[in-house]
């Protein structure tokens, strides 16, 4: 349910951000007293299903806002046909600028103005900062990713990394190789050998992005993929905390039946509140 206040404190409201291909669908989260941050969140998908409505997102917003964080819901355009990159990460991009603004008009200062997404959604929040980099834009205070998919070609995994992997049970989705590749493919369409840095996050270089807390799957084919890319944040000395969460699979914040969910959320609500520390006040 929405409220018709989207101001009121408590409030959950619908709206959308402008943006190069039309108007982006956005939901804001206000907690009820001042904003302990201001967080804007892409789901997951596999950059081709998803929307506000899954837990992934709603859920998340919510439990992130009744821990005093402003929350914007990003529902970026989905891949299919006719809708291929950059058009989800120009959405992405698109809410955290319209995002930011909100921040600002909420009294919440630009040093704790976060960016994040889980799977799918993490790669465009990963994405659009390189993105930021480029043009020399404002990034935000520190990236959340959650589960995060950012190779076309996953790299070799951990040996605790496959053996997690191995005890998933049949039917269980696994991500290897052949399925990472149709996703990609799906989302670029036939260009992908040739697509932007910003599709495959994890190839880029990395200097100067900002403070990143990874969040791991410990059954997840996509973990190598976030785990090496936190190793090579810290290789270019960003300030990065990566956190496996015991007993989960692939895209845990999706089941918040689960107490892993709860677990890994206030991992991000500590982290939210902390990262500032990282580099100081701005």
């Amino acid at each position: 349910m929405h409220d018709s206040d989207p101001t009121a404190p408590g409030s959950v409201a619908a709206g959308t951000a402008p943006g190069p291909h039309g108007p982006v669908e956005v939901r804001t989260y206000r907690p009820r007293g001042e904003p302990v941050s201001a967080f804007v969140w892409a789901h997951g998908g596999g950059f081709a299903a998803g929307d506000l409505d899954m837990p992934e997102s709603d859920a998340v917003a919510r439990s992130l806002q009744d821990a005093g964080h402003l929350v914007v819901a990003v529902g970026y355009r989905l891949a299919g046909e006719g809708t291929r990159w950059p058009v989800p990460s120009d959405d992405v991009l698109a809410a955290w600028s319209w995002g930011r603004e909100l921040a600002a008009a909420s009294g919440v200062p630009a040093s704790r103005t976060f960016l994040g997404g889980a799977s799918a959604g993490g790669n465009l929040a990963a994405g659009a900062v390189l993105r930021l980099l480029d043009v020399g834009g404002d990034l935000p205070a520190g990236v959340v990713l959650a589960y995060p998919t950012l190779h076309a070609v996953p790299p070799v995994a951990s040996a605790a990394a496959r053996h997690a992997a191995a005890t998933l049970p049949p039917g269980e989705e696994r991500w290897e190789p052949p399925a990472v590749a149709e996703m990609y493919t799906r989302y670029v369409g036939e260009g992908l050998d040739s697509a932007p840095a910003a599709v495959t996050p994890g190839t880029a270089p990395l200097e100067g992005f900002p403070p990143t807390f990874v969040l791991v799957s410990e059954a997840d084919g996509l973990r190598g993929s976030a785990e090496e890319f936190a190793a090579r944040l810290v290789g270019v000395g960003v300030p990065v905390t990566c956190v496996v969460e015991p007993g989960t699979r692939h895209g845990h914040l999706n089941r918040p039946e689960e107490p892993a969910c709860a677990a890994s959320l206030r991992r991000v609500d500590t982290w939210l509140r902390t990262a500032p520390d990282l580099t100081g006040p701005a």
